[in-house]
């Protein structure tokens, strides 16, 4: 709603104009016949539009308009004068800045149109002074801003210079060597232990491909020179980091290949810069293969006195030295036993020795898989009977199946499945064997309804010594697994595991070169 201020010294024309508004709908409208009277109101309120006659006494309408604009500069004023009076009404607007002179007698419409106008230009003025204050505001606020922002950025640059200095100092004086790559490959900066690993400097290595001063023993990694970064060494969306071994690093003096470890890693957000971390594993090397030739010499040393001991201890209980009783017996029984177990545990480790050492050749033949796994099935069914365990065998093979491996190692996995569910299922539990192909692979399954391994565990299974649970020590080596997973991945198969906790577990391996026999 608008307020409208009228003074005009005659009261007959502030009826007519009191009958106007009232006719045009406008109800805040405050009349006065006195100036002095309106400028008192003026100071507590702000109308929207000041209309005010010329000639009045005490006070004449430029001196009440002037009054009036110092106290509501964007206040809309409208001057009514006689003719006699146009020139000091186009001199008022020119000094005092009035919106309007309407000369008496005044058109009504004409009147009103310009009373109209000026209310509106009253609200502009009004809205462009608010909109002026706001952008003042803001102004000053962006000053404060941008002076706390320059404040803050001379902060954190001294605080990255700090960062930076720490970093360079890390990076130049780690004892690991440090690369950082692109997404094709070529190396953009490294460390001085990374000179001093390839025997060649910065500038020289900035020319390069990662590739060039590092292979692997792996076929695959170094047939893929051409692919990018994060392709050949595993870098993608799911993998932000990934540790590479069995990896050599060329010393381009000294000729000497030194084994290393890299770790890699994303570090754009983009995928297309890296940073590796290449440690020196000589030493680690040297240990691993001086313990391993221990245990070999210790191990394949202790069977010869074993296999003696037990060989004296069958002829024994064979009667050799005469009649046993009973006690006897017993005895040299558990002996005879514990050589035994002893000799499996000595054989299993150097097993272990010849898988991991690269000595051990398989020895591949076509072989009906049906046979082996009925002859496996037959030697170990009795150990199920003493339990009284139904031990099951089921096929999935449309005629006479052939694989290409090698059958006494392959026969060793099969075993120490099917055994290790014996041991594992309880008395009057059930073991199904199942022999399948699928897909054009040869898939074998053992499935019994024990124990289960707790889920936790499950991904140290098929490790060296794992027995399947951190909770519990039982009797086996823990090799079993491991040489297991050894054999079927030396074949180019894989070996896996499902397990619920108390409803059993299921073990399955795949190997792929099958054919009819």
């Amino acid at each position: 709603m608008s307020k409208i201020v009228v003074v005009d010294d005659e009261k007959m024309v502030t009826s007519a104009f009191k009958a106007l508004f009232k006719v045009e709908g406008y109800s805040d409208v405050h009349l006065f016949n006195n100036p002095k009277e309106a400028v008192e109101f003026l100071k507590t309120e702000t109308p929207d539009l000041i209309i005010s006659d010329f000639i009045m006494p005490e006070m004449n309408g430029l001196e009440f308009l002037t009054e009036a604009k110092k106290l509501h500069p964007e206040v809309s004023m409208i001057l009514l004068t006689g003719y006699a009076d146009k020139e000091n009404a186009i001199r008022a607007i020119n000094e005092i800045g009035l919106y309007k002179y309407i000369e008496k007698p005044w058109d009504n419409d004409d009147l009103l149109m310009n009373i109209k106008n000026g209310i509106e230009r009253s609200h502009l003025l009004q809205n462009l002074r608010q909109k002026i204050a706001e952008l003042e505001d803001a102004k000053a606020q962006l000053k404060k801003y941008s002076e706390d922002l320059e404040k803050i950025v001379e902060e954190r640059t001294k605080d990255l210079r700090e960062a930076n200095k720490k970093l360079e100092g890390i990076i130049n004086f780690c004892a690991d060597g440090i690369v950082i790559l692109d997404g094709a490959g070529n190396i953009l900066q490294v460390n001085p232990a990374c000179e001093n690993l390839t025997g060649l400097s910065e500038n020289t290595l900035c020319k390069k491909k990662f590739q060039e001063i590092a292979y692997s023993d792996n076929k695959e990694q170094n047939s893929a020179k051409e692919n990018k970064t994060g392709e050949i060494f595993g870098l993608g969306d799911e993998n932000s980091e990934v540790i590479l071994r069995d990896y050599y690093v060329i010393n381009s003096l000294s000729g000497i290949h030194t084994p290393v470890e890299i770790n890699f890693a994303v570090i754009s957000d983009d995928n297309d810069k890296y940073v590796g971390v290449i440690r020196d594993v000589s030493v680690q090397k040297e240990t691993e293969r001086l313990r391993d030739d221990f245990i070999a010499t210790l191990t394949h040393d202790m069977r010869t006195p074993l296999l003696a001991a037990i060989q004296t201890l069958k002829y024994f209980l064979e009667g050799a030295i005469g009649t046993l009783d009973e006690k006897q017996k017993v005895l040299l029984s558990t002996m005879l036993q514990s050589n035994e177990d002893l000799l499996g545990l000595v054989n299993a480790l150097l097993e272990v020795y010849r898988f991991e050492s690269g000595k051990l050749e398989l020895c591949k033949t076509n072989f009906s898989v049906k046979d082996l796994i009925n002859q496996c099935f037959k030697e170990l069914k009795p150990l199920a009977e003493n339990k009284s365990i139904a031990f099951n065998l089921n096929y999935e093979i449309d005629g006479d199946i052939c694989i290409y491996a090698d059958r006494a190692e392959i026969k060793r996995v099969i075993t120490n499945l099917c055994g290790n569910a014996i041991n594992y299922t309880n008395k009057n539990g059930e073991i199904n064997v199942l022999a399948k192909i699928q897909n054009g692979d040869f898939i074998f399954s053992v499935s019994d309804n024990g124990n289960g391994i707790p889920q936790e565990d499950i991904p140290n299974l098929f490790k060296r010594f794992s027995q399947g649970t951190m909770k519990k020590r039982s009797t086996g080596t823990g090799l079993g697994l491991y040489l297991s997973r050894q054999i079927i991945e030396a074949h180019g198969g894989k070996i896996w595991v499902d397990s619920k906790l108390d409803k059993g577990s299921e073990f399955s391996f795949l190997l792929t070169d099958i054919g009819e026999k």
